[in-house]
């Protein structure tokens, strides 16, 4: 009974990763190509209150084809005079686009560590399947938030 306890967290998130639930955007290899359409994507950025960075989307918002592969950066910068490590979680809204938001390449996928002032670009890569627009429960959907909220890692560059 312990270990399930303990594995609970891993396993929903394993279990969100890979069907999409709650909001949370697939990973894929490559985008299957554009189709005819339109969806507007917005960037949410936050941080944590005990990480000190600044931390926004290059842009707001995008309109993208359903399929087509589509980069955009998010801007992070430590504001603090030591090393810092976050590590950045996501989620898409509405939650049932989740399931056909899908990261090629993403900041998010491992830890991010800034020296003291240091500044740096973050790609993210995506695509949006297109089986978007077929399904009862998304076919109307025009707008999907991609958000981010970094949180501090601890480790030896972070302190508390």
């Amino acid at each position: 009974m312990v270990l399930l306890t303990a594995f609970t967290p891993r396993l929903y998130q394993a279990f969100c990763e890979a069907t999409g639930f709650g909001g949370t955007p697939l990973r894929a290899e490559r985008a299957p190509g554009a189709v005819a359409g339109k969806i507007s994507i917005r960037f949410d950025a936050n941080i944590h209150p005990g990480l000190p960075w600044r931390f926004e989307p290059e842009q707001t918002t995008v309109q993208i084809k359903p399929g087509a592969k589509t980069q955009i950066f998010y801007r992070a910068q430590n504001l603090s005079a030591r090393p810092w490590t976050g590590q950045a979680v996501f989620n898409v809204t509405p939650d049932q686009a989740g399931k056909y938001f899908n990261k090629i390449q993403c900041f998010c996928f491992s830890e991010q560590t800034l020296k003291p002032g240091e500044k740096v670009d973050m790609p993210v890569l995506f695509f949006v399947d297109p089986k978007i627009l077929k399904d009862p429960d998304t076919k109307d959907i025009s707008e999907i938030t991609l958000s981010y909220t970094f949180y501090p890692v601890e480790t030896g560059t972070a302190a508390r």
